[in-house]
């Protein structure tokens, strides 16, 4: 893979880990990394299901703010690379388990939304998105993953007022499904991943795939015109 995105076969579970050894930014580098781990699982006939894990104490800060910020074309360029990455890994006919291993903010935490099962750790840690506190718009990938995985009630106060949560206000919202101590979260991730792998192919795959078709569809025929309407980048 490379070395900010590294790959390893569990058995039937494939461990994919991100540690650029900062913040897990999401980078160009960083999506071609994170789609070349994804090739690797999906050809491997061994592999019956995923688990994407962040270095100790930061899953992903999001998107890269030097790409960001240098101009308004890379920063839409990046935004939307990473928007179809996300829809692919939520639509991944393998079982998808995140680890989310420390702070996840923003992009970072769309994409743990993006996980069938989302574990957090215990601990000082912050989880939400700020654009709004940055003067960025939030662009309807990220709301409508928002929207899928919230409770309905927390959706403004997460979306609308950059709410940031503690991990355990972050499970109460729905933004986690779980929480473990940090020491235990590899070993939960892995043997959620292998209960998820004992459900029937293709019958897991293509019912996953129908249930979250309408938010895919919606996003991917909203995302190019969705990002020119705004100002973004220098």
């Amino acid at each position: 893979m490379s070395e900010i995105v590294t790959y390893e076969a569990r058995g039937a579970v494939a461990v994919i880990k991100m540690d650029d050894g900062r913040a897990n930014a999401m980078s160009n580098a960083w999506i071609e990394a994170m789609s070349a781990a994804l090739d690797a699982a999906e050809k491997d006939a061994a592999i019956k299901a995923v688990v994407i894990a962040g270095r100790p104490g930061r899953f992903s800060a999001g998107f890269d703010l030097k790409v960001m910020m240098s101009g308004p074309e890379a920063a839409r360029a990046l935004v939307r690379d990473g928007a179809n990455l996300m829809m692919r890994v939520l639509e991944l006919r393998l079982p998808v388990v995140m680890a989310v291993s420390g702070h996840a903010i923003a992009g970072g935490l769309l994409l743990a939304a993006c996980g069938d099962r989302r574990i957090g750790i215990t601990g000082d840690f912050k989880l939400g998105l700020n654009e709004v506190t940055n003067a960025l718009p939030v662009p309807i990938f990220a709301h409508e993953l928002a929207r899928y995985r919230l409770d309905p009630r927390a959706l403004e106060e997460s979306v609308l007022r950059a709410t940031m949560y503690t991990p355990d206000d972050a499970l109460r919202v729905g933004w986690l499904d779980r929480l473990v101590a940090p020491e235990a979260l590899e070993a939960a991730a892995i043997t959620e991943a292998e209960a998820l792998a004992a459900l029937p192919q293709p019958a897991y795959g293509k019912t996953k795939r129908s249930v979250r078709r309408p938010l895919l569809d919606y996003v991917r025929a909203t995302i190019d015109s969705n990002l020119e309407s705004f100002k973004m980048g220098g």
